[in-house]
C-alpha cells in the first residue's frame, strides 16, 4: 500500500479528533495570526529607524520607536501565551477522548487479542504513544500554522522592499524543501523501531518487578541486566539516530540560507551604488531575512516531531480498529436462568494449528448438577469451558444454554449467567468490599457483602483488620494470602448469584489447610447451581454428579466416581498415579 494515502488517512483521523475543539482552536490560531503579523514589525521599524531617526530629521523617533518596539514584544508575548494555553487546552482534552476510546475498544476486545498482545505493547500505547499523538498533534499544527504565517509575512515584507533580492533569496526554498523530505522519511523509520523497542522496555521492566523474587532466589540478576541493557543500548542508538537526522536538518537548512544571504548582500551592495536601495532598506531586507532563519528551522525541524506522531498514531489506531467481541444475539435469557448447559458435536481448532484442540464433543449438564472435567495437561478441559462464556469460540457445532444457543443471546445476558472461580484469581487494588461487590446487578447493601464473607469463610479475618471490608487489598491483592483470595472470589460469586457456576482449578495452588476452608466455602457456593468443574486433584471431584475424562480434546469416559474406577480406563490410570504420589 503506498505510504502517502495511509500518512494522508492518519493525518484525518488525528485532526479529525483536533477539529471537535474547533472553538478553541480556532481562537487559538487567531492569537498566532497575531504573533505571525507582529514578527515583521521591527523589521519594518529598521528602514525609517536608520533613514529618518540617526540623521535627526525625525526626533520624536527617540521616543516612538522604543515604545513601539515595546509594544510589539508585550503584544507578541501575550498572544504566544494565549495560542499555548489554548492549544494545550484542546491537546488534553483530546488525549482524554482519545484514551477513554481506546480504553472503551481495549474492554470490548476478544479474549484471544490478549493472548496474543503483551500487556506492555497495551500499555505503551496507552502511556506514551496517546501522549505522543496529541501532544505533537498540536506543537506540529501550531509550527506549522505560526511559522508559516511567519515566513509569508516577512516574504511579503521582502517584496515590499526589493522584489529582485527576494527572488534571489527564494531560489533557496526547492533545496531545503527536498533535503527536508529525504531526511523525514529516515526519522520516521527510526521513530517506528522506537515505539517497538519502548513496548519491549516496558515488557522487560514490568517483568522485573513482578519476578522480583524468582530473580533473587535464582540469581537472574545478570541475565536480567543483560536483557535491559541489550534494549536500553537499542533505545539509545535509535535516539541518537533520530537526534542526528532532526539535527542535521537545521544546519543544512541554515547553510542554504547563508549561500543565499551572501548572494543577497553582494547584489545589495551593486544596488545601493546604482542609489537603488537606501541603507535603511537595506537593514530592514536584512532584518527580516535573518528573522526568517528562525522560523524556517523551525519548520525544518518539525519533520522529527510529525513523524513521530504518525507512528504514534500507527500504533493508537491499530488499537481503535481492532475487531471487538462479536456480539449479533439478540435473545436474552429469561430471569432467573435454569442452567441447563447441551454441547452437541462441538469442536474447536485454534488459528494456525494442525489439528482441533477438541473434536466433537457431546454432553449435557441438568440445572443443579455439578459436571468434573479431568484430563492430562493439554487434552482441552480449559478450552472447553472457556467456551460456554464465549472467551473462545467453537469451528463447529453447537452450545446451548435453556435449551438457546448461545451465539443468539446477547453477551451480557449470557455472561450475567455465569460466575468463575479460577486458581488465578483476580482481584482490583480497591477495598474488600468494593471486590466482593464488583459484578453485582445492584449495589449490595453492607449485611449481604458481610453475609456473602461469612459464607467464604472471611469474615473474621476481615472484621479482624482495622478498616474491616473497607481495607485495602493492594495490587494484586498482594496483602492477602493465596486461601484469603479465593475465599474473596467466592464471596465475589456469591454476590452475584449466578445460576451457572465455573470452577477452575479453584484449589489446586493451596496447601491442605486453605484448600479445606476453600472447598468448605465452595460446597456453599456450589448449592443449587449448575456446576462445571476442572480439577487436577481428583480427590476433589469424587462428589461430582458425573466426571468427563477428556485425553487429546476427546471425550474417553465419563461417569460417576466409582464407576469410572472399576471401568480401569484413564481415569482410574490417573487416580492411582496421584493417590500413590500422595502416599
Amino acid at each position: 500500500m503506498n505510504s502517502q494515502p495511509v500518512k494522508s488517512e492518519l493525518w484525518r483521523r488525528v485532526y479529525s479528533r483536533v477539529l471537535k475543539y474547533w472553538k478553541a482552536l480556532a481562537l487559538g490560531m487567531l492569537f498566532l495570526v497575531g504573533v505571525a503579523a507582529s514578527q515583521p514589525l521591527l523589521a519594518i521599524l529598521m528602514k525609517p529607524l536608520l533613514d529618518g531617526g540617526f540623521n535627526g530629521q525625525n526626533p520624536d523617533y527617540v521616543w516612538k520607536i522604543p515604545l513601539a518596539i515595546v509594544g510589539i514584544f508585550l503584544v507578541r508575548g501575550a498572544f504566544n501565551f494565549l495560542s499555548d494555553y489554548l492549544m494545550a487546552w484542546s491537546a488534553n482534552h483530546v488525549l482524554a477522548d482519545l484514551r477513554r476510546e481506546m480504553f472503551d475498544r481495549l474492554l470490548r476486545l476478544p479474549d484471544g487479542y490478549f493472548k496474543r498482545m503483551g500487556s506492555s505493547v497495551l500499555l505503551n500505547r496507552f502511556v506514551v504513544d496517546a501522549t505522543n499523538v496529541m501532544q505533537l498533534a498540536t506543537e506540529v499544527i501550531t509550527v506549522l500554522v505560526r511559522e508559516t504565517l511567519i515566513v509569508i509575512s516577512l516574504a511579503c515584507v521582502l517584496f515590499y522592499l526589493s522584489w529582485k533580492l527576494t527572488l534571489i533569496a527564494l531560489v533557496a526554498f526547492p533545496l531545503s524543501t527536498f533535503i527536508m523530505r529525504a531526511i523525514a522519511r529516515r526519522i520516521r523509520r527510526i521513530n517506528r523501531e522506537t515505539i517497538t523497542m519502548n513496548g519491549e522496555l516496558t515488557r522487560v521492566v514490568s517483568e522485573a518487578i513482578d519476578g522480583q523474587r524468582v530473580i533473587k532466589l535464582f540469581s537472574g540478576y545478570a541475565h536480567e541486566e543483560e536483557r535491559f541493557l541489550h534494549i536500553n543500548g537499542r533505545l539509545r542508538r535509535f535516539a541518537m539516530r533520530n537526534t542526528v537526522a532532526g539535527a542535521a536538518s537545521a544546519p543544512i537548512t541554515q547553510a542554504i540560507a547563508a549561500v543565499a544571504l551572501a548572494v543577497v548582500v553582494s547584489t545589495a551592495l551593486g544596488q545601493s551604488g546604482a542609489n537603488q536601495i537606501t541603507v535603511g532598506g537595506f537593514a530592514a531586507f536584512v532584518t527580516a531575512m535573518l528573522q526568517m532563519l528562525d522560523p524556517l528551522k523551525r519548520l525544518a525541524n518539525v519533520a522529527s516531531p510529525m513523524q513521530r506522531m504518525l507512528v504514534s498514531a500507527e500504533s493508537v489506531f491499530a488499537l481503535v480498529d481492532e475487531e471487538p467481541e462479536r456480539d449479533d444475539g439478540v435473545r436474552q435469557l429469561p430471569r432467573p436462568a435454569r442452567g441447563h448447559i447441551e454441547f452437541e458435536r462441538v469442536s474447536h481448532r485454534f488459528p494456525d494449528a494442525g489439528r482441533d484442540t477438541l473434536e466433537q464433543i457431546s454432553f449435557t449438564v441438568e440445572p443443579g448438577q455439578t459436571v468434573a472435567f479431568i484430563g492430562r495437561s493439554g487434552s482441552g478441559k480449559t478450552t472447553l469451558v472457556s467456551m460456554l462464556p464465549r472467551f473462545a469460540l467453537p469451528t463447529a457445532g453447537s452450545i446451548r444454554v435453556d435449551g438457546i444457543p448461545i451465539d443468539e443471546l446477547t453477551l451480557t445476558s449470557l455472561r450475567d449467567a455465569i460466575s468463575l472461580v479460577s486458581q488465578d484469581v483476580v482481584l482490583f487494588d480497591d477495598t474488600i468490599a468494593a471486590n466482593v461487590s464488583y459484578g453485582a446487578n445492584t449495589e449490595p447493601s453492607e449485611a449481604a457483602i458481610r453475609q456473602a464473607l461469612a459464607d467464604a469463610n472471611l469474615l473474621e479475618f476481615v472484621d479482624s483488620l482495622p478498616r474491616g471490608m473497607h481495607s485495602q487489598v493492594g495490587e494484586n491483592a498482594a496483602r492477602l494470602s493465596g486461601g484469603q483470595r479465593q475465599r474473596l472470589a467466592i464471596a465475589r460469586a456469591l454476590i452475584k448469584d449466578a445460576p451457572i457456576l465455573i470452577l477452575d482449578e479453584a484449589t489446586s495452588a493451596l496447601d491442605n489447610e486453605s484448600e479445606r476452608q476453600v472447598q468448605a466455602s465452595l460446597e456453599r457456593l456450589m448449592a443449587g447451581r449448575t456446576t462445571l468443574v476442572i480439577a487436577h486433584r481428583l480427590t476433589t471431584v469424587q462428589n461430582a454428579d458425573r466426571i468427563i475424562v477428556l485425553d487429546q480434546g476427546r471425550i474417553v469416559e465419563q461417569g460417576s466416581h466409582a464407576d469410572l474406577l472399576a471401568a480401569e480406563g484413564l481415569y482410574a490410570t490417573l487416580y492411582k498415579m496421584q493417590f500413590s504420589e500422595a502416599a
